[in-house]
């Protein structure tokens, strides 16, 4: 199957299954204990289209004393990190994605992804622009991070169609199990 079709169907399943779960960040916070650097800086995303909500867990990292960023996309599918705090104003992009207004970038030391599939590979299926992949790829060249998919269990798939530019994760925990 194709990976247009693919995300097709998953958005729609997505859509009739969808719903937040608990625990999330107990086994977020189980996942980077282990890390053998510190985690200071955390970045999420703003959940559109029935994706895992993870702005409840961002909030509960902001309590435990850990920087929050969002994603901010820019031209030619190229996506950016800057601060964010629930005060923090947000405007809409032109894909309907609320961003921060900041001008500081940030570059996470975790990056939460969203996704609409996987595979047992730690593969995930976007929505087809590649913003994580080619920040993936830049940031790889200078930073030690760490990149944990948010996702339904229903969502997981046997196998991913792959490219040479799709990157794995790390990490991707779902309502069930830590892949």
């Amino acid at each position: 199957m194709s990976k247009k079709l693919l995300r097709k169907k998953l958005i729609f399943i997505r859509k009739k299954k969808f719903k937040n779960f608990e625990n999330i960040e107990t086994k977020i916070l189980d996942v980077i204990k282990n890390f053998k650097f510190k985690i200071k800086t955390i970045g999420g995303y703003y959940p559109i289209n029935y994706e895992f909500d993870c702005l409840p867990v961002l909030k509960k990292f902001v309590e435990k004393n850990f920087s929050i960023s969002l994603p901010v996309i820019g031209a030619s599918n190229q996506m950016n990190f800057f601060n964010w705090s629930s005060d923090t104003h947000l405007k809409v992009n032109s894909m309907g994605i609320p961003e921060p207004v900041s001008k500081k970038i940030v570059y996470p030391d975790l990056i939460l992804v969203p996704l609409v599939g996987f595979d047992k590979n730690k593969f995930r299926l976007g929505y087809g622009g590649g913003y994580y992949d080619r920040y993936i790829e830049k940031v790889d060249n200078f930073k030690k991070f760490r990149t944990i998919g948010l996702s339904f269990s229903f969502q997981k798939i046997k196998k991913l169609p792959v490219n040479k530019f799709d990157k794995k994760l790390d990490f991707i925990i779902t309502e069930n199990k830590i892949y």
